[in-house]
């Protein structure tokens, strides 16, 4: 019976026959030990030379890693393996000898790994943080269906930016100009309204040229948007989605996290309500932290949000941002006009910002005002300016992005390792 790994714990006692290729082994004596991977998962293969034929236990000894073959045996429980069984090899058929494999279980350095970012993939430590990246985005759709949005797909290619044109990517769209998107806010509002709740899944591209282990080129974004939804009212629905995306890896990848020595005990405190601070508040604990030349007004950066994260061990909502550093569509509050109603949600452990959102400002002086201000008088923004003119409502949306939550759960230091192909400032190969 063919099988695969994943799928042993069914075939306990059976003999089965997996498609797979050698990781590595070792070898004593008369027994030679397979660690196997299928792309479902690892298992070790034990070929005891009195059990095979010689040819088969030739073959074991001596087969090279990466080879490909199709590895036939018993499922038999093993209480020292993570996975929990093991296979007892009778035959082995050999599919393709893989030849001086570049990846050798030896250390190599990160330049090294990245140029052969296509072969790291096979790792067992890559594909730990591979499938949690998937379970991450399964767990997401289940979310969104579960609560009744519906997924709208915006354009990737946009003749307009979100949030301002220093950090485009800028290509000629036949005789117009056109940019690689850096959000797909805009166009999901749109839907909104059409709608009523929606979310996104898809590919964004910053132009920044920027280093920490924090950024990427092109990332993947989650950006729901929701009609007649206010502030308050977003902040409990972006909690309660983290929570269940987090809870869910919890459940669904024990054996990626222990791979990943991940500590799950600061992951299973993260459920609903998150503590909030105001910018303001925020202000004043980075001063009592020694930022002494923060002001109120500037932006935070990385050190700033791991200060800030150091205070509490779940993700904190910091609120009420100044306005002037802040998208032209975020709505003022209107207790103080200097500051919108917007909040960013910072991971514990030094992760940094995961989610951006706010509420959207829904007044159509208020945003011919904005337009003036930002010189968006260009017809690309026509259409976006006519969503506040016609049946206009509260709404309210975020984005979170991927990659970095994907570092924060696995544990990964890097979000150069939560994505299957990088995009770095320097790196545009594999």
């Amino acid at each position: 019976m063919k099988t695969t790994i994943a799928q042993v714990p069914k075939s306990l006692g059976q003999k089965v026959t997996i498609g797979a290729w050698l990781a590595n082994k070792r070898s004593s004596g008369k027994i030679a030990f397979l660690q196997l991977r299928d792309g479902t998962g690892f298992i070790q293969g034990v070929v005891v030379k009195s059990d095979v034929s010689e040819e088969t236990f030739q073959l074991a000894k001596n087969i090279s890693q990466e080879s490909s073959m199709y590895v036939t045996g018993t499922i038999v429980e093993d209480s020292r393996s993570p996975f929990g069984y093991e296979m007892q090899v009778d035959n082995i058929e050999l599919i393709h000898e893989s030849v001086d494999y570049p990846i050798t279980p030896k250390e190599h350095g990160t330049e090294f790994l990245m140029d052969h970012r296509h072969l790291w993939l096979r790792s067992k430590r890559q594909h730990a943080v591979m499938k949690i990246r998937n379970e991450i985005i399964r767990a997401t759709y289940e979310f969104f269906n579960d609560n009744g949005y519906v997924k709208i797909d915006p354009p990737i290619l946009t003749g307009s930016s979100a949030e301002g044109t220093t950090e485009l990517f800028h290509t000629k769209y036949f005789d117009e100009d056109a940019y690689l998107s850096q959000s797909g806010q805009l166009y999901m509002e749109a839907a909104a309204m059409a709608f009523g709740k929606v979310f996104s899944f898809g590919p964004t591209f910053r132009a920044e040229k920027s280093k920490t282990r924090r950024h990427l080129i092109e990332f993947w974004m989650i950006e729901p948007e929701m009609a007649f939804v206010e502030h308050d009212e977003s902040l409990e629905i972006q909690e309660n989605y983290v929570s269940h995306i987090v809870q869910s890896v919890l459940k669904n990848c024990k054996l990626e996290l222990d791979t990943l020595n991940r500590d799950t005990s600061k992951l299973e405190k993260i459920k609903a309500p998150f503590p909030r601070i105001t910018y303001e508040d925020a202000i004043t604990l980075l001063k009592e932290n020694g930022f002494t030349d923060i002001e109120w007004g500037d932006d935070f950066g990385a050190p700033h949000e791991t200060a800030i994260a150091e205070n509490f061990d779940m993700p904190v909502f910091i609120t009420n941002w100044p306005k002037d550093i802040k998208a032209f569509y975020m709505k003022p509050d209107p207790n103080n006009e200097d500051v919108v109603l917007c909040a960013d949600l910072i991971a514990p452990e030094g992760y940094g910002e995961i989610i951006g959102g706010s509420q959207r400002i829904d007044d159509l002086d208020l945003m011919k005002q904005r337009y003036e201000e930002h010189g968006l008088n260009g017809p690309a923004y026509k259409w976006y300016l006519e969503l506040s003119q016609y049946g206009s409502v509260p709404h309210s949306g975020f984005g979170l992005g991927l990659e970095r939550t994907v570092a924060w759960i696995s544990g990964v230091e890097h979000v150069r390792e939560t994505i299957p192909f990088p995009r770095l400032l320097n790196r545009l190969y594999p």
